[in-house]
């Protein structure tokens, strides 16, 4: 049975909006302010090589499906991306351009069931802020992935919104990667 990863970019107040400065957020492109180094790169890439599908919300599939089968040069990363089955949760979006790419309408905890139990690897969700609210809010995160930022920008969408559940994760690994920090929680219980 497969587990939802959900890996975040994520400021030190909890802004996980516009990370890398394409959706025009007045504070975006914060990211790339800041070293990653190899770990932060390594963290990416197995992050995707573990996966066997990936889960994500309407505006983060209109961003990764305008850059990604463009992209040359990427290796196995680009080709994993471009070739593994991708899952939309929209109520909006009809016609997919973006190969092996499927919209998912139905109930969210009833699809993603569906969704653990056809895959046995990860299914990762990247960005995805909405959706990922939702997923926290169901109790259907299995493992946390947080590329923690030195930066606070006061304002802007936050991962846990406001009047949120508690939600109690336990921290399985930390690990300093250039200028940030990662940190790779579980699922309590």
């Amino acid at each position: 049975m497969g587990k939802v990863v959900v890996t975040e970019f994520i400021t030190l107040d909890g802004v996980i909006e516009d990370p890398g400065g394409a959706e025009k957020f007045e504070r975006g492109g914060w990211a790339f302010e800041f070293d990653r180094g190899d770990q932060g790169d390594k963290l990416k890439f197995d992050e995707l090589m573990a996966s066997d599908a990936q889960l994500l919300g309407r505006v983060t599939y209109e961003g990764f499906a305008k850059a990604w089968p463009t992209m040359e040069g990427t290796g196995a990363f680009g080709e994993k991306m471009n070739a593994m089955p991708k899952f939309v949760v929209s109520a909006t979006l009809r016609d997919p351009t973006w190969n092996n790419t499927t919209v998912l309408e139905g109930d969210l905890p009833q699809e993603v069931g569906k969704l653990k139990e056809r895959y046995a690897g990860d299914i990762l969700v990247a960005g995805s802020a909405q959706l990922a609210q939702s997923l926290l809010a169901h109790d259907l995160v299995d493992e946390l992935h947080l590329m923690v930022f030195p930066v606070a920008l006061g304002t802007g969408k936050r991962l846990f919104a406001d009047g949120a559940e508690v939600t109690a994760l336990k921290l399985v690994e930390t690990t300093q990667a250039g200028a940030v920090a990662i940190l790779i929680f579980n699922r309590e219980g």
